[in-house]
């Protein structure tokens, strides 16, 4: 199915690779692969410690906060990257050694994981309200609402709502999406790419 809707409440709970926590595995490719042959992986965990995060060789990742105050973190090369809520977005390569801090309890963020020699992936934040127009020109689109009301969203002639806190992968279905939020909306769009053999 081209479409795949992504609700935490169903999803895998992991624990994470070093043991800190556990994480929902909301998605992976291929199917039934584990944390050290897939080729990209979305997921989402609640932090709730300070602690450092899991080593993921040849993995590229990116990293936001969806709720909470805050998550900061420590790069290998010393600078400081603070995350907020619904704010920007952290990529990095899975192998740096990375310290995060929480700024004020628990957060819940959305990971994604590509393996670099094999994938490439990209996320931008959109916030629109009304109507809005998306082209899907990847492999995979992952459109995640981080806003506290519904998304609907339109595409391959179908409408698809979607909730608050949840998400709608959408693999080999290029095209263009309308979105419409009656209220501000703030969705995550992620896309993901075969690298080029």
């Amino acid at each position: 199915m081209p479409f795949t809707l992504l609700d935490p409440t169903m999803a895998l709970a992991m624990p994470w690779k070093n043991g800190g926590g556990t994480t929902l595995q909301l998605a992976i490719s291929p199917a039934g692969a584990g944390l050290e042959d897939f080729a990209w992986r979305i997921s989402s965990a609640q932090v709730a410690v300070d602690g450092a995060f899991s080593s993921f060789p040849d993995i590229d990742r990116s990293l936001t906060v969806l709720a909470g105050k805050g998550l900061c973190l420590q790069r290998e090369d010393g600078r400081i990257e603070t995350l907020h809520s619904g704010g920007a977005i952290a990529a990095f390569p899975g192998e740096e050694a990375i310290d995060a801090q929480l700024l004020d309890g628990p957060i819940t963020d959305l990971n994604l994981m590509t393996r670099r020699s094999l994938w490439t992936h990209q996320v931008q934040l959109l916030k629109w309200q009304g109507t809005q127009e998306l082209e899907n020109d990847a492999a995979v689109l992952l459109l995640w609402n981080a806003a506290e009301s519904a998304v609907d969203v339109n595409a391959g002639g179908a409408m698809h709502p979607l909730a608050a806190g949840n998400g709608l992968l959408i693999e080999n279905e290029p095209g263009q999406l309308h979105l419409h939020a009656q209220r501000p909306a703030l969705l995550y769009v992620a896309r993901l790419n075969p690298c080029a053999p």
